[in-house]
């Protein structure tokens, strides 16, 4: 063989080799790379794999943590809460102070010289005059009767102002004003005995006063304003609700007994036995040891028979427990002469002790006053002035004179 052919197929086998070495080389290298790059990689993933796990955990943590915080937060303030809620209920309503009667009293004289109708000083006016005439005179009587002071009562004072030397002549206005005081302190009655039966020495205990009065008059509204001039003179009271037959009647007066705390003994039905009320109401007043008890009573004059026979048997039933020591008739003032015939159907009933006359005040005409006690053979013990809770008094002749000629 030519020697030159064996060198030509020797070198060809050696670059045949050599680039065989060199492919597999290179696919080595480049495997290497990849499986470097590969796990770069996934030792990178790994990594943020590891991160995230981390965050996760972190935030379920955090989550975890929130809501145990938000438990125990819950757990914490779930008392305060309940606490909050306590408190935030309305607290009970602070039991009032009524006012005492000696200032009440003092209000009479004010509120009468703002009357409407201070029949003093129309009489002042008419005797102040120099020689009085005959008409002067029959003007005196009309303004009297105009007053509801009354036929007969009008007729006696005017002769007992005519027979009054301070008057007849040559007239001294100061002199005047004193006689004219004088004689309608006499013809109110100065001397009447007006205290409540329940003040008096020796009185029963608990006392027993029973009120009574037409639908209308503010029977209920002045036993609530007599609780409170109890309780402002320091006596334990409670109240009966035996009015069963006019709606409401029951829970105005709890709505009085609650203010100044005093309890009230009443049915859990419209149209139950007042009877059965006042002697409940009776036998409880006993067994608590009250000061006083007074039982509100219905005032319907449709059938004066059955009126007659509702309150004779309050009073019986009461009596079974306790004695009765008063019955105070209330009065509206302005209803005046009309409201005498009302009056006596409820001295003829019960048998009254006193009188009690409201809205003694602005349109009332004074005079009734003198008329019913000289009807009824009663004094006024307490009269109401307004309408405010503590509008009620005790009747002072003098505070009432003086108020009218003011």
């Amino acid at each position: 063989m030519d020697t030159n052919v064996i060198i030509a197929i020797v070198a060809a086998v050696i670059v045949v080799a050599a680039i065989v070495i060199g492919v597999w080389w290179f696919g080595k290298a480049s495997k290497r790379s990849v499986e470097h790059a590969t796990d770069e990689a996934l030792v990178k993933g790994g990594a943020q794999l590891v991160a995230e796990n981390a965050d996760d955990a972190e935030n379920i943590g955090d989550a975890d943590g929130e809501q145990a915080k938000g438990v125990e937060d819950t757990e914490t303030h779930a008392p305060a809460s309940s606490s909050a809620a306590e408190e935030s209920q309305e607290p009970k309503a602070a039991v009032e102070t009524p006012e005492a009667a000696g200032s009440r009293m003092q209000r009479l004289k004010a509120r009468l010289s703002k009357s409407g109708n201070p029949f003093g000083k129309a009489l002042f006016n008419i005797l102040a005059k120099d020689q009085l005439s005959e008409s002067d005179w029959e003007d005196v009587e009309d303004t009297l009767l105009l007053a509801d002071v009354g036929a007969e009562a009008s007729e006696q004072l005017v002769e007992e102002l005519r027979n009054d030397a301070r008057i007849a002549g040559q007239s001294d206005p100061a002199e005047v004003r004193a006689a004219l005081r004088d004689k309608l302190l006499d013809v109110v009655g100065r001397d009447m005995d007006r205290r409540l039966n329940a003040d008096k020495e020796g009185a029963n205990r608990p006392s027993v006063i029973i009120m009574v009065g037409v639908n209308g008059t503010g029977k209920t509204t002045t036993t609530g304003k007599l609780a409170r001039l109890f309780v402002a003179d320091g006596k334990k009271v409670m109240l009966g609700a035996a009015d069963t037959f006019r709606a409401a009647a029951a829970d105005q007066l709890e709505t009085w007994g609650a203010k100044v705390g005093v309890p009230v003994v009443r049915s859990d039905k419209d149209g139950a036995d007042p009877a059965s009320v006042a002697f409940e109401a009776s036998a409880k007043a006993k067994e608590e040891n009250a000061d006083v008890l007074i039982i509100d009573t219905a005032g319907r004059l449709q059938n004066k028979a059955n009126l007659m026979d509702e309150l004779g048997k309050i009073r019986r039933v009461t009596e079974k427990n306790l004695p009765v020591d008063e019955v105070l008739l209330v009065l509206d003032a302005t209803t005046g002469q009309n409201g005498m015939a009302q009056a006596k159907v409820f001295a003829e009933a019960i048998g009254i002790t006193g009188v009690v006359l409201s809205k003694l005040d602005g349109s009332a005409k004074g005079g009734i006053v003198v008329s019913v006690q000289k009807e009824l053979g009663v004094p006024v013990k307490l009269v109401g002035l307004g309408e405010g809770p503590d509008d009620l008094a005790p009747f002072d002749p003098e505070g009432f004179v003086d108020g009218i000629l003011a």
